[in-house]
């Protein structure tokens, strides 16, 4: 893409992108001075930021909407091998409207765009973010007169004024291949591994077929959605190849659905967190209030855990936070050894055997082992982090296969150990008097605690962009949001605790609309007239195995849910 094929849209704002980029800062009372004015003019282009396609007709222009601007950022919690630096907590030295011009001059970066490109862009807000630090004012007027066919210019999104976040700065092609090898298996490996067992039970052995197929499909669209990131430099992240392929309308179904999702894991948080708590004080504790309502054992344990997830999504800098975004991985591991070693050292013995194939119960399989591969709305998000972005097919491949043979062994693991009585989360069975046992059900309680913060995140700051501008200064502002949300995901885990089932419902209606469908769908509308018949064949037949696999899993859930509510 051509330097001159990226413009800026918008009613008097031509002039202001011309002034801007032709401004030199010379001395620090300039600075100040610049930086109001370009946060000024980046509020003016909120809505009106365009790049075009490589064709030379352009006759594919995306318009950036406003909403939501944050889910790059937010999402890059994930990507996080190597976290920020800590900074204080609480931001005492802040006043309480976080408005850019009470800002410490430390924290300047949340001034500019919240995506900044290692590749020249149009908004240069400050010294630090230009072409080159080190280059002097006519170099960079001599960079921008060259051809940007070897430096392609990508737009960036404007930093929302009085986003209550210290968010860490997009990184872009600062990951290894390990890294974003270790950040692909962090994305995949998450709770799903604990009901892989229960999803055996119900659906045979046979039912396993499932791990391997999903597995191979998601690994391909995956590549397919690398494939359309590539197809324009200005694309970055998932709601962004939506918007490209089908208009706004494709970027708000996106987002909604990758909002839902990370809405529904935080729901089975706190449940996971009830079920397992539960699992190690006694089940028959209760309490009562003057005869009005009555509260179980598991009631009260996810109240508990409500309370204590509470102050962390207060937080305004999530960076210490992200020090345990690698504890995915870590826990997964953690847990199935401790499996192991309580079915081998501890003898617990494999003597389960089950049916080869159930088929009235397997429908409800493709729910949680769908569920199990969802991490397409982060892909993106490593593709762009990567110094060696040729390699990601790589990475995908290597992170396929390596939780597919943990989600496998798992399974049979725990299914061979505890039979036909395996429940929902496979740690409910392991007997408490082992100290393996208590390892596996206590990290499965911590592991959500640190997560839920890091999960709501995106959710949080995509609602705070809808609130006027003068609402979104005001930190108590976010905080009611942020405890609105947290007490609602409470509600829902109160009345609706059944995590299989939960998991079910959103890895029939949310993974395969993520991971099967739209990554089809985009690919098809991105490359029209571009594809042979036989890519065309592939796509439109793995979008409708999720639309199969979608509409069996949903209507099992379903019906499940309101069978335990009847019965409860």
């Amino acid at each position: 893409m051509k330097n001159d094929d990226l413009d800026l849209a918008g009613s008097g704002n031509d002039d202001q992108v011309s002034d801007h980029d032709d401004h030199h800062l010379d001395d620090d009372n300039e600075d100040d001075y610049d930086d109001d004015k370009n946060y000024q003019d980046l509020e003016a282009y909120n809505d009106t930021i365009i790049f075009c396609d490589d064709d030379d007709d352009n006759e594919n222009v995306v318009s950036t909407t406003a909403w939501p601007q944050s889910y790059r950022q937010s999402m890059d919690f994930y990507t996080s091998v190597s976290p920020p630096l800590p900074m204080v907590l609480l931001c005492g030295v802040r006043t309480s409207k976080m408005s850019p011009r009470y800002a410490d001059p430390h924290d300047l970066f949340l001034n500019k765009p919240l995506l900044v490109d290692s590749s020249p862009t149009i908004f240069n807000n400050n010294k630090k973010l230009s072409v080159d630090q080190s280059n002097s004012n006519e170099e960079v007027d001599q960079e921008k007169q060259e051809d940007s066919t070897t430096t392609p210019t990508s737009f960036s999104y404007p930093k929302l004024p009085g986003s209550t976040e210290l968010l860490p700065p997009s990184k872009q092609q600062s990951s290894s291949t390990a890294q974003a090898l270790l950040n692909g298996i962090n994305v995949l490996c998450g709770i799903g591994l604990l009901t892989t067992p229960y999803a055996l039970k119900e659906g045979g052995w046979l039912s396993l077929t499932f791990v391997v197929v999903f597995s191979v499909i998601a690994c391909y669209t995956g590549i397919l959605l690398q494939r359309c990131l590539e197809s324009n430099s200005g694309l970055k992240t998932y709601p962004d190849i939506g918007q490209a392929a089908f208009g706004r309308a494709g970027r708000l179904a996106i987002a909604i659905v990758l909002y839902f999702e990370l809405y529904g894991s935080c729901v089975e948080f706190i449940t996971m967190i009830s079920d397992n708590v539960t699992s190690v004080f006694s089940d028959n504790i209760s309490m009562s209030f003057d005869g009005i309502f009555d509260l179980n054992s598991h009631q009260i344990f996810a109240i508990a855990a409500a309370l204590v997830i509470l102050p962390t999504v207060w937080l305004k800098n999530l960076s210490l936070l992200s020090y345990f975004s690698i504890g995915g991985v870590a826990s997964s591991i953690l847990v199935a050894l401790c499996l192991l070693w309580t079915g081998v050292v501890n003898k617990v013995g494999f003597h389960g055997r089950g049916p080869i194939l159930d088929i009235a119960n397997l429908s409800s399989t493709i729910g949680i082992y769908g569920y199990a591969f969802s991490g397409h709305s982060v892909f993106p998000n490593i593709y762009t982090s990567m110094k060696k972005p040729s390699r990601f097919p790589f990475v995908l491949i290597g992170s396929f296969f390596f939780c597919g043979f943990l989600y496998i062994g798992v399974a049979v693991c725990a299914f061979l150990m505890f039979g036909d009585s395996v429940q929902s989360q496979f740690t409910l069975n392991m007997p408490k008097q082992f100290v393996a046992s208590k390892i596996a059900i206590w990290t499965m309680v911590v592991n959500p605690i640190t997560k839920y913060a890091l999960t709501l995140t995106p959710v949080t700051l995509s609602l705070e962009e809808l609130l006027p501008v003068t609402l979104r200064e005001y930190y108590i502002v976010s905080i009611f949001i942020r405890t609105v949300l947290v007490i609602s995901s409470l509600v829902v885990a109160l009345n609706v605790p059944f995590f299989a089932i939960v998991m079910q419902l959103l890895g029939s209606v949310c993974s395969m609309l993520v991971s099967f469908i739209f990554p089809c769908a985009c690919y098809i509308s991105l490359f029209k007239g571009k594809l042979t018949k036989f890519q065309i064949a592939g796509s439109i037949f793995i979008m409708i195995v999720g639309m199969i696999c979608s509409c069996l899993g949903t209507h099992s859930a379903i019906t499940r849910l309101i069978q335990q509510q009847v019965n409860s």
